[in-house]
């Protein structure tokens, strides 16, 4: 479903050519799209799959199908019309579809010492971008970032930008650079008028506000994993929030007891682990 790099329309790559004048002018000013995120309204998150409306069965009504206010989709998916709508861009990992684009930038990604490629344990089809370098970093942007162009020129109103935390996750990668990578991005998007959201990583949420730019936060279980508050504190009510039925459980929960707890982010829903499209059998939606 995430947008394979090699199948980038030209439309996107000719944003490229006019970055350098928006990065000159995003550090002049405040970015406005920061703004304009709903605090308030029905939230969902829609990678497996794209749908327009909460089927009546799961929305709060129900006799008809309820309206969507705020949606994440694949960069490679429209965005949804009459919602504010986050581009969802992997930016420290690659996608399982693009082996063969990132063949040729063998030396953007993380290498073991045997000189083998690092995957990800628990997504055993996506290697590692590794940010280590100045040199590295210029040339992960060169691919990444006409994504986060094409997301602006597609109409979405922000990006999240997933696997913040590499660092943090394979100590081989500097976590200096990585985080320059992150601050890059930032402009990337500030320069297009996007918002731009951390993804998950709630260590790094007072740096990623802060010291980064980032403007808000999308988080996945953080009530399973007991850090609501890490990311609430520093984001307030800019947090969406999803939680997954086996890691509730896991933790001894349900979604209800998940809707309890004092420092949950107001947008929080429940999502199915494959986040499939509504209509198919394994799709699962609920909202406190």
């Amino acid at each position: 479903m995430r947008l394979p790099l090699s199948s980038i329309p030209p439309r996107w790559m000719a944003t490229a050519a006019a970055l350098g004048v928006a990065v000159a002018m995003s550090g002049c000013s405040t970015n406005e799209a920061s703004l304009t995120m709903p605090v308030s309204g029905t939230f969902d998150y829609q990678l497996g799959g794209t749908y327009d409306s909460l089927p009546s069965s799961v929305g709060p009504s129900s006799s008809v199908d309820d309206p969507i206010d705020i949606v994440v989709r694949d960069a490679g998916a429209a965005p949804l019309t009459g919602a504010y709508s986050v581009c969802y861009v992997n930016g420290f990992q690659t996608q399982p579809d693009e082996a063969t684009l990132w063949r040729d930038h063998d030396d953007l990604l993380l290498h073991d010492a045997d000189g083998e490629l690092v995957v990800d344990p628990d997504w055993p089809d996506e290697h590692i971008l590794d940010p280590s370098t100045a040199d590295r970093r210029s040339e992960i942007l060169d691919i990444i970032g006409p994504v986060i162009d094409g997301c602006a020129s597609s109409g979405f109103d922000a990006v999240e930008i997933d696997n913040l935390d590499t660092a943090d996750r394979f100590p081989d990668i500097d976590r200096t650079g990585a985080l320059d990578l992150a601050a890059e991005y930032v402009d990337r998007a500030h320069a297009q008028g996007l918002s731009i959201a951390q993804k998950n990583a709630a260590e790094l949420a007072e740096t990623a506000h802060s010291q980064l730019s980032f403007d808000f936060a999308v988080t996945e279980e953080c009530v399973a994993f007991d850090e609501c508050d890490r990311f609430t504190s520093v984001y307030g009510d800019r947090v969406l929030a999803i939680e997954y039925p086996d890691t509730l459980v896991e933790a001894g929960l349900d979604f209800a007891d998940a809707c309890t707890v004092p420092d949950r982010p107001p947008l929080m829903i429940l999502r199915d682990r494959d986040l499939v499209a509504a209509g198919d059998p394994g799709y699962r939606f609920d909202t406190c």
